[in-house]
């Protein structure tokens, strides 16, 4: 058997690249003749700049930039192929920055984006460099991209024209900024979301991703309306209908830098999508048997653009099954099954519970492979 090994990272646990090489090793446990191909993937959010260095090969350059809490420095790189720039958000502002006993409603409210903005600047400053595609996901703010945006000249000020702290909630007392956001005239950007949520609602960056950042209930109503309350100073100043900021499919993503680089001009498109074209994902599934797949947490999410999606829906289209190998399965079969997944697997389930599978992710993960491949191996398969 051919088997396609292609996985996203595992919340935090794993990279992509090490969960490639714990279930491989899992299978080869059973099948050791089967031939598999390990292909990280990822979808905008923590590693794609690792899985895109694999790829694309290119030049990885450092950059000390502001992290996401009380203005705190985080090592970050961006990668430069050719005239093409790729910046990660989770680098900067990632929530993998948060210790989780930080993962609190005061640091959910402060948590900013003000790095990601300095990785784009650096990247611009390139005068080679006509393209910038920023990868969207897994970060830890909900600051709607003010903080980046401050770095690219769209300060948010108060009443009194004051420049606002950094996080989410201060964004409740904008009454303006302080210019447009302003790029290269040859710079394209790029946003390369890991979700299709819009900025605001019920679906938006707060109510959807807030709590695991860290917000409760009053700290989601409180960040949803300041999103709203910046959303309409950024719409006046970069001269756009407030409608399309809002409502934006990938607005919400990245705690709402999605909606911050549309209004800097930029072109959304699926992070997934982008990685499946250049990972060559479409041409390694052409000649396999079998599709293994996975991430943290296999739930609602994941069907609203994530990795998994893409890559059951190409196994789809070529009639190979597509398994979910996942630390946690929340999606009903049916639901699976209208994205193309042919069966889904939970790690902690397999393991015995979250606890047992958190304190030994490769391994379980590679034990839930090993059992997958004594189920699914075609028979008479060497």
């Amino acid at each position: 058997m051919r088997i396609v090994i292609a996985p996203d990272s595992y919340g935090g646990t794993l990279s992509a690249t090490e969960a490639a090489t714990a279930i491989a090793e899992g299978w080869h446990r059973v099948a050791p003749a089967d031939e598999t191909l390990e292909l990280p993937l990822a979808d905008g959010g923590t590693g794609f700049l690792d899985v895109l260095h694999a790829v694309l090969g290119g030049e990885l350059l450092p950059l000390q930039v502001t992290g996401p809490l009380e203005g705190k420095p985080v090592s970050a790189h961006w990668l430069k192929v050719g005239e093409v720039a790729y910046v990660e958000v989770a680098q900067a502002c990632g929530l993998h920055l948060v210790p989780r006993e930080r993962r609190v409603p005061a640091v959910a409210r402060a948590a900013s984006s003000r790095g990601v903005g300095e990785l784009i600047a650096a990247a611009a400053a390139d005068p080679e460099v006509t393209r910038i595609v920023v990868g969207l996901g897994g970060s830890s703010n909900t600051d709607g991209g003010a903080g980046a945006l401050a770095v690219l000249g769209a300060q948010p000020l108060d009443g009194a024209g004051e420049p606002l702290p950094d996080g989410g909630a201060a964004l409740a007392r904008c009454a303006a900024l302080a210019g447009p956001p302003v790029l290269p005239a040859r710079v394209h950007l790029v946003l390369a979301a890991d979700v299709d949520n819009p900025l605001l609602g019920q679906h938006g960056a707060a109510a959807v991703f807030g709590p695991q950042k860290g917000a409760d209930a009053d700290a989601v109503t409180e960040l949803d309306a300041a999103l709203g309350h910046y959303a309409e100073a950024l719409a006046t100043a970069v001269h756009r209908e407030l409608t399309d900021l809002v409502t934006a499919p990938g607005g919400g993503a990245a705690g709402g830098l999605g909606a911050a680089l549309l209004a800097c001009g930029g072109e959304q498109v699926s992070g997934a999508g982008l990685v499946r074209e250049l990972s060559g994902l479409d041409t390694a599934l052409d000649s396999a048997d079998l599709v293994l797949t996975g991430e943290g947490s296999f739930d609602w999410q994941s069907l609203r653009g994530k990795l998994i999606t893409a890559v059951a829906s190409a196994s789809a289209a070529r009639g190979v099954p597509c398994l979910v190998l996942a630390g946690q399965v929340s999606v009903g079969r049916r639901e699976a099954a209208a994205a193309g997944v042919e069966a889904a697997y939970s790690v902690s389930e397999h393991a015995g519970g979250v606890e047992a599978s958190m304190a030994d992710p490769a391994g379980t993960l590679a034990a839930l492979a090993e059992h997958l491949a004594g189920q699914w191996r075609t028979p008479g398969s060497a």
